[in-house]
């Protein structure tokens, strides 16, 4: 399906208020870009944030003082595309990631296994220290 731009949404609409799965994208338009900014936060954090502009101070303002679960700039979903990106919200919008090493992490439990060898080493960290530390104490301490 094509995408479908809608322009002038109320902020109230439901278009406006809920994430959006679908090939609809609002367009807002702004006065200054830092009512941009103030108009993202003002908001639950949103799943994927897009910005269609030139690589320079704006952008990095947007990428610095706005928190979103991806970011795509001069694109749409291509951040999901890429299978090595993670890929998440935060908030409402979820927590965690799928999606490239991040994803596997997200998704995965690494386990700690510690076996004991019939020499118990761990005495020798503790006290008492017993016959053998005292044992292995003296032989590092050696005059030669």
């Amino acid at each position: 399906l094509a995408p479908t731009l809608v322009v002038g949404a109320p902020d109230d609409s439901r278009i406006m208020q809920e994430e959006i799965f679908g090939p609809l994208l609002p367009v807002r338009t702004y006065a200054a870009f830092d009512e941009t900014i103030d108009i993202i936060n003002a908001g639950p954090r949103p799943l994927a944030l897009y910005y269609f502009g030139p690589a320079d101070a704006q952008q990095d303002r947007l990428l610095a003082r706005t928190a979103s679960g991806n970011v795509s700039i001069n694109a749409t979903l291509l951040h999901f595309a890429q299978d090595d990106l993670p890929f998440g919200g935060i908030g409402p919008s979820g927590m965690g990631a799928c999606h490239g090493i991040e994803g596997f992490r997200a998704l995965s439990h690494a386990k700690g296994v510690f076996i004991q060898s019939r020499w118990r080493f761990t005495d020798l960290l503790r006290a008492p220290f017993g016959k053998l530390a005292d044992a292995v104490l003296a032989f590092m301490l050696r005059r030669r």
